[in-house]
């Protein structure tokens, strides 16, 4: 990894605390005479009293000695294993009989440390790599068939069948939501004019100061429809998670993204209410600490505020950041969870 990545990257690895460039190099730290993990929990020392070393035997010749919390010299062989899946993964399909061929593991075994890692199992991971590539293959393609075998799908089946696992029907991407009724609630909240939209597969759009015009301009073609009582469950279910975030229902949601921005989502699901992270934590827990600000992106990607909570996600200085519907928003919405302002910083 160091022939790849410049100091400054390694420096970025160090302050992401990523655990995916564990076993690729080490950190030195001339002042104490430590060297560490690029994940090590410790506090990070001043830029300028560190070296990077490629391997753990070089930074005890230059007269260094392991950190005795986070044992540099032990192999993170787990970190490894799921950094090696997803590169395959990223090139194509692949069995888990396959990746597990591929890392040393037993596949029980590589399913659950590439789950806690990501948030997703493999073939979740590969079937949203693959939805993203018929996504874009849908915008430019003659056909719907022509998108399904140029996206690298074997048979209709299989890519109908990744349609429906996220909601909408391929060809409903393409057409503006032709052939998708959706169902909108505009109610009052403890943050204000709420917007609940849903199709039947569950809610699309959790937003405020929104109207049914959002929708249009979001779906054209779609059949947006005022609310008859059908998704008045889901509709109190969200104010609920506004009112009480502690006691937030499990509500179904029909949200799709790129495998990036759908990674970065169920890792903000992942985050207890009272507690915060930032930009850097996200984009390396989903093994990419280099995509901070694609991080950033996904999470004002999130069509489904509150429910995904994208407000527990602040910047690296301690400051709020920014929230599309404003910071007074987030700012309450943290202080109902019980956000500290210790946490906060």
């Amino acid at each position: 990894m160091m022939n790849r990545m410049n100091d400054e990257q390694c420096w970025q690895s160090v302050l992401a605390r990523d655990r995916q460039a564990d076993g690729h190099f080490v950190t030195g730290v001339l002042t104490t005479g430590i060297y560490c993990r690029p994940s090590c929990p410790a506090r990070h020392p001043k830029r300028t009293n560190v070296r990077f070393f490629a391997e753990p035997t070089e930074a005890r010749e230059a007269g260094l000695r392991p950190c005795r919390r986070c044992h540099p010299d032990a192999v993170a062989p787990d970190e490894q294993a799921v950094a090696s899946a997803v590169r395959r993964l990223d090139e194509g399909p692949a069995t888990l009989d396959e990746l597990a061929q591929l890392t040393g593991y037993s596949p029980g075994h590589l399913q659950r440390i590439f789950k806690r890692a990501l948030g997703v199992s493999p073939a979740a991971y590969a079937r949203a790599r693959r939805a993203e590539k018929g996504q874009r293959a849908l915008a430019n393609a003659d056909t719907v068939t022509d998108a399904i075998y140029d996206a690298g799908y074997e048979a209709p089946s299989r890519f109908y069948a990744d349609g429906r696992r996220m909601g909408m029907a391929p060809s409903a991407w393409r057409k503006g939501g032709e052939g998708v009724t959706i169902r909108y609630s505009i109610v009052e909240s403890a943050l204000g004019p709420m917007l609940v939209a849903a199709t039947d597969e569950g809610i699309c759009r959790l937003s405020f100061d929104e109207d049914a015009e959002t929708l249009r301009r979001a779906f054209p073609k779609a059949d947006i429809r005022e609310d008859d009582g059908r998704i008045a469950a889901w509709v109190e279910g969200a104010l609920e998670a506004v009112r009480a975030p502690l006691t937030m229902p499990d509500l179904p949601l029909d949200v799709a993204g790129t495998a990036f921005q759908e990674a970065v989502w169920q890792e903000l699901r992942k985050i207890p209410p009272g507690e915060t992270r930032t930009y850097a934590d996200i984009a390396a827990a989903i093994g990419k600490p280099g995509a901070v600000r694609a991080a950033g992106s996904a999470n004002g990607a999130n069509n489904v505020a509150v429910l995904i909570p994208c407000h527990r996600v602040i910047r690296s200085d301690g400051g709020l950041g920014g929230y599309a519907y404003g910071v007074e928003r987030k700012e309450k919405l943290l202080a109902a969870e019980g956000a500290s302002e210790k946490t906060l910083l």
